[in-house]
């Protein structure tokens, strides 16, 4: 299956789940909560708030080695949309990439999706936990505080 084929199904659509497509084109489904959407919610009021240039984007589909993964939260910088405006799946993922741990969510699965973002490009996978903790990687691994808004995140 293709991510457009998804987007415009109507059978898919207001599904209270996060869809993604693994590297064979099959659906992956995973469950929100009201915690989640509350972070998702914060996180995108901060961003906001301490990088106000560039956009931010909630549920923000990426085209990964692995198939089609849909970050929570995204924020993309001026020249990354000027790049590639708001074309669905991104080809590459925007500077910051956050996905928010859900109950269902293994620890191999999320440690998956920080090296898929950042092999696709992201400067920075914030992985936020239901407890408001904030992990932050780059390329070179964790890190103790985001080099974008030059500040700890907290929710």
């Amino acid at each position: 299956m293709e991510w457009s084929e998804v987007i415009n199904n109507p059978v898919l659509q207001n599904l209270p789940f996060k869809i993604e497509l693994n590297k064979f084109g099959k659906i992956l489904m995973s469950p929100a909560s009201n915690q989640h959407g509350r972070l998702q919610s914060r996180l995108v009021a901060n961003l906001i708030n301490k990088v106000p240039s560039g956009e931010v984007i909630t549920e923000c589909s990426i085209q990964t080695s692995d198939g089609v993964k849909v970050a929570d939260v995204a924020w993309a910088s001026d020249s990354f949309i000027q790049n590639f405006a708001y074309q669905t799946p991104y080809p590459k993922a925007p500077e910051i990439c956050v996905e928010i741990v859900s109950p269902s969510n293994s620890n191999a699965e999320i440690t998956e999706k920080v090296d898929l973002y950042l092999a696709k490009g992201a400067e920075e996978v914030w992985v936020v936990y239901e407890d408001s903790k904030i992990d932050t990687f780059t390329h070179t691994g964790e890190i103790t505080h985001s080099q974008i808004t030059r500040e700890a995140q907290q929710l």
